[in-house]
Parts: C-alpha cells; structure tokens; sequence
C-alpha cells in the first residue's frame, strides 16, 4: 500500500472521521422547488447549520464528546418552468467545515471554507395520477464537483475527503415526490419523496496518487404539512420524517472502516408566506435512530433557515404592422 494513502487511513480510523454526506453540504435534503406554472422563475436562498457532536459505535452512544464537526452551508437555488410540466432546478452551494478533537488538554482545530459542488436537475409533473389533487414529480440530474477537493493545511498536507468543500466527481441523481390533497381537511397535504445519488469517483485524490469515491446515498421523506391563517399571514406548519441510508466510502476501489451508516430523523417545519410572491421557511432536524459501520461521529442537531421568491416572466406582446 502507498504510504500517502496508509496515513490517510489511519487517520481516518484514529479520528472517527464522517463522511461529507453527513457532514457537509447537504445537497439531497435542498432539492425540489415547486413547479409554479409555465413561465415562473422561484429561487431559494438557506442557510444550513449542521452540528455533529454524536460518537455511536453501531447504535450505541458513546460517553464521549472530545469531537465535533461543525457545518454552515449557505444554498442558493434557481428553478424555472418551461410548461405547467416541465421544469429545471440549480442549487450553488458555499460551504465552511470545522473539525476540533480536544485530548489529554489539547486540542486540534481544522477549519475549511469554499465554493461547494453543485447540482441541476430536470423535472416533470404528472398531475392527477395517483387521485384527484395529487401531483408525482420525477426528476434526473447531476452533481457538478465545481468545489476544490485538494486543499492543504498550512503544514502542507492535503485535507482527507470529509473535509473537502467539494468532492472532485460527478455524481448521478435520480428525484421522485409525490403529494396529495386530504379530503378531510382540504389545507392539509400528505407528501413523499425519495432521492438516490449515484457517486462518481475522485481520480485525482491526493495528489494524484490515489482514487476516492464517497458511498452512493438514499434519502426518503414522509411527512405531513397543513395550512392556517394567522395575524394576517398564511402559515404553513409541517412534520417530515426522513430515512437516509449511506454505503461506505472506497479509496482505490477498497471500502474504507468506519463510513456509511443508517440514520432515522424527525424534522418539524414551520414556513410563513409573507406575498404571494415570498415566503421564508426554518426547519430543524433532529436524530431518532442511528446504526453506523464501526465507530463515527454521528448528527445531533440540524437547522435550516431560507427565504424564497418566485417571479412571473414578462409575456412579449407581438404587433403584427403588416396591412
């Protein structure tokens, strides 16, 4: 074994590193603006705070808090529809990392900040297709790795993956939603989504020297969301539960101890449509049940805050001149 990537292991295994799947830029969890009608561009605008603080050795917790890594991540999304049907979806990402280990009275502190990867995405909606009043949206992308993945440390060594803004490959994503109107309650919506990302590999990590390739990931949502009208506004609260499975991370094509895992989340929302034109959302996620391969540190808490616009294009009159 190359001794580059031998330290890269056993510092992988000392530190109880997570993967950035976890950990960094969440793309998956941002995707899906809604399909406002031909001709409405909608842009998003989050920020994400994602604090791990958790070390499991399989679904145990473990009486240790000496590791934290920290992520904020700033998301900006672009969607337009084409039709009624048929829309694109862009998210751009920045993204700033701290890892700290504090042993033995000393600690060690890594911070890394940077333009993210990120993400475009086609959509089409069939309406009606499961009942009157539900829609399924179907969705096919990519993942651009526009962020840096070969950042050094001062001391100049390269950064291990996790710590990346960027991946350094091309992942494949395939996006599935659907909703549907409650008869009892016509405000109220039951809704699902599901998102599978396919990861491509690094062929260029450490220096050339090695290939890295993070674990292909499934994500799916289950939740509830309702309508009230309150001083004024219409307020939308909601409760999503989220199921994400990650496989392990590969370096030269060997799987790599200590990634992928099992996670169940709750994740209360509450958003406020300020216009028909903004609305602003905050939502925080929280773990119910983590199963990870050998011993990582794990999510404790996550929160999100965005604002979003959507804007009606211009019709172009055309007068025809012609006697």
């Amino acid at each position: 074994m190359k001794a580059p990537i031998l330290l890269i292991l056993i510092f992988t295994f000392n530190g109880f590193s997570q993967t950035c799947c976890s950990g960094g830029v969440p793309l998956s969890n941002n995707l899906g603006l809604p399909n406002e009608g031909k001709g409405v561009f909608v842009m998003g605008l989050n920020y994400d705070y994602n604090n791990l603080n958790t070390l499991n050795a399989g679904t145990e917790k473990l009486d240790d808090d000496s590791r934290q890594r920290i992520t904020n991540s700033i998301l900006l999304n672009f969607g337009y529809s084409f039709t009624d049907r048929l829309a694109v979806e862009t998210l751009f990402t920045w993204v700033n990392q701290t890892r700290t280990i504090t042993q033995f009275g000393n600690e060690n502190f890594t911070e890394t900040s940077g333009i993210g990867d990120a993400v475009l995405l086609v959509k089409y909606s069939l309406p009606d297709v499961l009942g009157k009043g539900s829609v399924l949206n179907l969705g096919v992308g990519t993942k651009a790795p526009l962020g840096k993945s070969d950042i050094i440390t001062d001391q100049g060594i390269q950064l291990t993956a996790d710590l990346q803004p960027g991946s350094g490959a091309w992942d494949g994503l395939g996006w599935l939603s659907v909703s549907k109107g409650l008869g009892f309650r016509p405000s109220a919506t039951l809704s699902a989504s599901a998102t599978y990302r396919g990861t491509g590999v690094n062929s260029s990590y450490l220096n050339n020297t090695a290939t890295y390739e993070f674990g292909n990931e499934v994500q799916a949502n289950l939740g509830y969301t309702d309508q009230i009208f309150l001083f004024g506004t219409i307020i939308n609260p909601a409760l999503i539960f989220k199921y994400r499975k990650a496989f392990e991370d590969k370096i030269d094509d060997v799987g790599i101890p200590n990634t992928g895992g099992e996670w169940v989340f709750v994740r209360p929302e509450l958003g406020a449509q300020l216009s028909p034109q903004m609305g602003i959302l905050t939502r925080v996620e929280l773990p119910l049940y983590s199963n990870v391969v050998g011993t990582q540190l794990t999510p404790t808490f996550r929160f999100t805050v965005g604002i979003y616009l959507k804007l009606k294009t211009k019709k172009v009159n055309i007068i025809n001149l012609s006697q």
